[in-house]
């Protein structure tokens, strides 16, 4: 299955390309101009693999959460091309690929993801890896860094830029469970293809008009919403 993989979710923009069984990436570090970044990318990507779109089997994407403005870029851009060429997407978490990226590169079972989320939360979750992709214990969420504590008594690595902005509060909450903290883990569409590879195999594609942004801080505002006129 060849797969062309999208996200914008963060300052990390990247694509990435399955062609024939080879991967190739673009990776640029930005705080704006993701719109134009990622269809450069793509671009890039179809000229040095010798293909084009018309190759591509299924888009994976990042669906968030993330950047507001960058989820719904990723998100955009994905249906604009999965519409025109009538091929499904494939939604993944921008957690789950950090959670991916840190254990593939560290050879970690259980990762704690921290990203930042500003307004002092973070987005964050639990994955332990199992036959090599890595698997959500908890559930995404988006809350102050001291709500966030380990499942379990495993050694857990805190991955994401979460762990950067609230290293000192992270590390009592975890403690003696945590071996290691890496800040420079992003949602990357490397990664995402990894995902998508599985996601694919249990079916679990979808078709374009249902691909939908992940954003965790406004299901929590409207949770709330809801609780309060209840």
């Amino acid at each position: 299955m060849n797969i062309l993989a999208l996200d914008t979710c963060t300052e990390f923009c990247s694509a990435a390309l399955l062609y024939k069984g080879e991967i190739i990436e673009r990776v640029e570090n930005t705080q704006r101009g993701h719109s134009e970044l990622i269809l450069g990318m793509m671009d890039q990507l179809f000229k040095e693999a010798g293909t084009s779109i018309s190759a591509i089997d299924a888009i994976a994407f990042g669906r968030g959460p993330g950047s507001f403005t960058g989820v719904r870029v990723c998100v955009g851009v994905t249906q604009g091309v999965a519409f025109a060429r009538d091929i499904p997407v494939i939604p993944v978490s921008s957690l789950a690929a950090v959670a991916q990226g840190a254990s593939d590169r560290f050879d970690s079972s259980h990762i704690a993801v921290a990203m930042d989320a500003r307004m002092g939360e973070i987005y964050c979750a639990s994955y332990h890896r199992e036959d090599g992709f890595v698997n959500i214990v908890n559930e995404e969420r988006v809350c102050p860094p001291e709500q966030f504590k380990p499942e379990n008594d495993q050694p857990w690595i805190g991955a994401g830029t979460g762990w950067g902005e609230y290293e000192t509060l992270l590390r009592e909450q975890f403690s003696d469970n945590l071996t290691q903290v890496v800040i420079d883990c992003y949602p990357r569409a490397r990664d995402i293809i990894k995902l998508a590879q599985f996601e694919a195999e249990c079916g679990r594609m979808i078709s374009a008009e249902k691909a939908l942004p992940v954003y965790l801080r406004n299901n929590v505002a409207k949770k709330k919403g809801q609780q309060k006129n209840a």
